[in-house]
């Protein structure tokens, strides 16, 4: 899965009155007299009867319609065990994480209401917050999940991790050589023998920030001048050319992708250094969701029945009540600012010292 930054110019432009502009004269009359509807009540109620209403409420609107990045067959997965469990029909339209940003905003903007959940990447979610467009849900399944799964405003919640993980090939690195920290990837046995995928900023920027700006910076320049690294766009293909040897050693691969690798036979190992830095992906719902009731049941459901779900599918669930030792692992998460406060300084960075360096 294929996960790019948001550059602040973009969102900029998405949201800019040109765009909103022609978006709504397309739309039509009959979407610019659109009143948007509210997801408060069904998102906010917690009397004791909250579950009993939701799914009564919920059956009665019928459907849902979810815009995710979530690979087709996952999401298959998750919408037929919701379907299966409380008779609803799932709409699916998927796309990469800019894509469907730019595709809830741009319909808001132009009154136009068809979207009741978003299912993407936390810097994602984090600019709809911005924007105001998701609801908090007071949930009672948010006790269950680890603390840096919930946002202080509670606007989206963090459903699983894309775990940012080295990999090597295990037949080309021995398991006894892997690097311990990343000081020992200046060793001249790296030469010729690195890989690292072309967008991964927020990654670069945990990092440094954990090795400390400057020292972190210096190390990284002498990487890459000492033993080069191969840089690859793609998490998906970066995991690939692991598995078949091209890339002996990649930086930055998914967890759950070099681990749905691994459980298939291929000769692939993942290790992190720590702390992990981590991408969440999460789920909100929409402000004016219009089929609120299974808005909210779905993310409930996410947060819950879900994550079992999602760990037998190789992903990292944010639930404690999932026996997983990933979840509990040492864990940076990725601060949505590097991306969306901060793109400029760490886009220069890493072109400057990582893919332009590159060999």
């Amino acid at each position: 899965m294929k996960i790019q930054h948001i550059k602040r110019k973009a969102l900029g432009a998405l949201v800019s009155g040109a765009v909103a502009g022609a978006l709504f004269a397309l739309a039509g009359p009959a979407f610019a007299a659109a009143a948007a509807p509210s997801s408060l009540e069904a998102a906010t109620y917690a009397g004791a009867d909250r579950q009993a209403r939701l799914v009564a409420a919920a059956r009665k609107e019928g459907e849902l319609m979810i815009y995710t990045s979530v690979p087709v067959d996952d999401m298959a997965i998750l919408t037929a065990a919701f379907e299966k469990k409380y008779g609803i029909k799932v709409k699916v339209w998927r796309a990469g994480s800019e894509k469907v940003l730019q595709r809830a905003v741009t319909e808001t903007r132009a009154n136009r209401f068809d979207v009741d959940i978003i299912e993407t990447n936390g810097p994602e979610l984090e600019s709809l917050h911005r924007e105001k467009m998701l609801q908090e849900v007071k949930s009672p399944y948010l006790a269950d999940l680890i603390g840096p799964a919930i946002q202080p405003h509670r606007e989206w919640v963090s459903t699983r991790l894309n775990i940012f993980a080295m990999a090597y090939n295990t037949g080309k690195v021995k398991a006894a050589d892997v690097p311990k920290t990343y000081q020992d990837l200046l060793d001249p046995k790296w030469k010729g023998k690195l890989g690292i995928e072309a967008e991964d900023l927020d990654w670069f920027a945990g990092v440094i920030a954990e090795l400390g700006e400057a020292k972190g910076l210096k190390l990284f320049r002498d990487i890459v001048a000492t033993n080069g690294i191969s840089v690859r766009k793609g998490h998906t293909l970066l995991t690939n050319l692991v598995a078949s040897g091209e890339v002996p050693m990649a930086l930055t691969v998914y967890n759950y992708k070099a681990e749905q690798m691994k459980n298939k036979g291929a000769p692939i190992e993942w290790f992190t250094i720590a702390p992990a830095i981590a991408r969440p992906n999460g789920v909100g719902v929409m402000r004016a969701a219009p089929h609120p009731n299974a808005a909210v049941l779905f993310y409930d459901f996410m947060i819950s029945d879900a994550q079992p779900i999602l760990l037998a599918r190789d992903y990292v669930p944010t639930s404690k009540q999932v026996d997983t030792k990933l979840n509990k692992m040492p864990i940076k998460f990725v601060d949505p600012k590097v991306v969306l406060d901060e793109d400029a300084k760490w886009s220069k960075l890493y072109e400057e010292i990582i893919t332009k360096q590159s060999k």
